[in-house]
């Protein structure tokens, strides 16, 4: 990106401006004196005419070749997540360079964190404490390339800064008031290092947000039993609502604890759905 910058900024100062320039500067066909200077004034305005039509081209031509850098180093440019997160997240992925607010489940966000580093990226906590590292083990997190910040105090944004250099991935617990000049500058060092940023609480401008907006939990009887799955709906939006809200219906966590796609709940009466009633047994 720096050297798309850097090829428009040369070319403005010594090809553009100057012909801009040219266009201004009184040349001395414009200036000549008498019916001479009148009338090379018509070639001389068509020979500028050119420059200019070519200057802008070479503008066009540029600016297309920094759309297509800036789509393939950021927007296309993606780390894998769990198959059943890729339904919320905009192409499937966690974009380099973008930002993701989890604001309640610890779960959901290290979900979030599996495939990547299952790909082999690096990933960071900072600021959460309670981070289990035996239930990372188990959802498949590499613990090898896991570096943990439990309390940071104070300095978490700084921490966390600095942990963008060094991880693909930085889970971050706000642990106080994010200003939007901070949020500017994570954000830019995020790209310029490949990462990403999720955070397990609000966060100013996140690209995407993932709620629970519903749950149920299964396995408890009528004063017996133990908890053994959740099926949850998780929503995700949008930064400023420039994205619908799209759900999708998750086992967070499922019997065996693993993050999936929950199966349709079948209405009643569709299919082969029965309904069992006690009945009296004739002793």
């Amino acid at each position: 990106m720096s050297d798309a910058i850097d090829i428009i900024e040369h070319m403005f100062e010594y090809e553009g401006m100057q012909t801009a320039a040219a266009l201004r500067s009184p040349g001395p066909d414009r200036v000549g004196r008498g019916g001479a200077a009148r009338g090379g004034s018509g070639a001389a305005r068509a020979d500028h005419l050119g420059d200019a039509r070519a200057a802008l081209d070479r503008i066009t031509s540029l600016r297309s070749r920094v759309t297509d850098m800036e789509s393939t180093r950021v927007d296309t440019a993606g780390l894998p997540t769990a198959p059943a997160l890729e339904p919320l997240l905009p192409g499937g992925a966690i974009r380099v360079g973008g930002t993701y607010a989890v604001p309640e489940s610890v779960l959901l966000a290290i979900t979030m964190l599996q495939a990547a580093s299952a790909a082999g990226a690096w990933c960071a906590v900072v600021g959460v404490p309670s981070f289990g590292i035996e239930a990372a083990a188990a959802a498949g997190i590499d613990l090898e390339r896991l570096v943990l910040v439990p309390d940071p105090g104070d300095q978490w944004l700084a921490v966390t800064a600095a942990m963008a250099d060094v991880a693909q991935i930085v889970l971050t617990r706000p642990l106080g008031r994010v200003v939007p000049g901070d949020v500017a500058r994570l954000s830019a060092r995020l790209r310029q290092r490949g990462g990403a940023l999720v955070a397990l609480g609000s966060w100013p401008g996140a690209d995407v947000t993932l709620r629970i907006t519903s749950s149920v939990w299964s396995g408890i009887g009528q004063g017996h039993g133990h908890l053994t799955e959740r099926r949850a709906t998780v929503t995700a939006t949008g930064r400023a609502g420039a994205v619908r809200p799209t759900s999708t219906e998750l086992f967070l966590p499922a019997a065996d604890g693993t993050v999936r796609t929950a199966t349709p709940v079948p209405s009643v009466g569709s299919g082969d759905t029965r309904v069992l009633r006690p009945v009296a047994v004739a002793s």
